[in-house]
């Protein structure tokens, strides 16, 4: 089936997601060696309605609404961009050991509270032990805010932009889940610096607390990494700055601010056997409002949980 003879319909994203049920109607791979080659199904429907997204020549909002199939396009585009902004704005990939990813129905109920699943039977059996923790799932989202009257003659750049905003608070609140869990009074090893001295000296003491563990990940919040600059032995490295962080040269910990973390506070971890992430897949966008018109109602959300694999992979140092 060609892309311009598939009908489009709503109930489409009953089945999953809109991009992976265009695919099994209109397949890539008949288009090799053709001008869509390189075009993806939902790419090339948007051809089809003549829905320019990006550029100077961006269409308006209003363009997705010429025609109730054209209509069942928008929420994945305003999925794909919120999902690009939550892609640039994460570091979770760079903290988490696993990355665990689910299929929606692969849990009973997921609200916008908690549902929770046992982390002892999240690994395979070893004379290893495995530290139990509950992955709890929860919901991080943001609704979007004006009428489709307001927004209808809004260029799709533009609005995009609001998307990826959303996306990257999104981020945030992932990291703050994930923090949370790293922090956990009952499993965290809670270190002072009365002993340790906020700098190269005191980086090198702190990494030396992780016995058979390695410190190869060092989160930061945002007035540590502007002490830690303001320190000649740290302000002199080459590649370290507040906003991209860097490598600690001595220690070979990759350095990473956040302002999910508390004041004063660094988290030390072992990259490798610390943290556990779990994400149902996908951008859930209420599609039916945005279907129907209904942006000021419209809630966009991710479902995500964290647990500790090992607790002596994590330690925290109070400054």
């Amino acid at each position: 089936m060609r892309y311009d003879n598939v009908r489009l319909h709503k109930e489409m994203y009953n089945e999953g997601e809109l991009s992976q049920v265009l695919e099994a109607r209109d397949p890539n791979d008949q288009y090799y060696g053709t001008s869509m080659e390189g075009l993806d199904a939902f790419q090339r429907q948007l051809k089809r309605f003549d829905i320019k997204v990006r550029g100077s020549g961006s269409d308006t909002v209003e363009k997705f609404f010429k025609t109730a199939e054209s209509t069942v396009l928008f929420p994945e585009f305003a999925a794909r961009a919120v999902k690009q902004g939550l892609d640039e704005a994460t570091v979770l990939p760079s903290i988490a050991a696993i990355i665990t990813e689910i299929e929606g129905k692969d849990y009973r109920s997921i609200t916008s509270s908690t549902s929770e699943t046992n982390g002892k039977d999240k690994l395979p059996a070893s004379n290893i032990s495995i530290d139990p923790e509950l992955t709890r799932i929860t919901q991080q989202g943001r609704m979007l805010v004006g009428s489709y009257e307001a927004l209808r003659f809004q260029r799709i750049d533009l609005f995009s932009v609001a998307l990826r905003q959303i996306g990257a608070l999104i981020a945030h609140a992932q990291m703050s889940n994930a923090v949370s869990v790293l922090l956990n009074a009952r499993s965290a090893n809670i270190l002072s610096t009365k002993d340790i001295a906020l700098d190269h000296r005191g980086i090198l003491e702190f990494g030396s607390k992780f016995d058979i563990y390695e410190m190869n990940t060092l989160l930061v919040s945002n007035d540590v990494m502007f002490k830690l600059l303001a320190t000649p032995d740290f302000g002199n490295i080459e590649g370290i700055t507040y906003n991209k962080g860097g490598f600690c040269p001595l220690t070979g910990a990759r350095i990473i601010r956040s302002a999910a973390l508390p004041l004063n506070t660094l988290i030390g971890l072992d990259k490798r056997f610390a943290l556990e992430m779990v994400q149902v897949k996908g951008i859930h966008v209420e599609h039916e409002k945005l279907i129907n018109r209904q942006f000021e109602r419209a809630v966009i959300s991710t479902s995500t949980g964290f647990s500790k694999i090992y607790k002596d992979a994590v330690k925290v140092l109070r400054t």
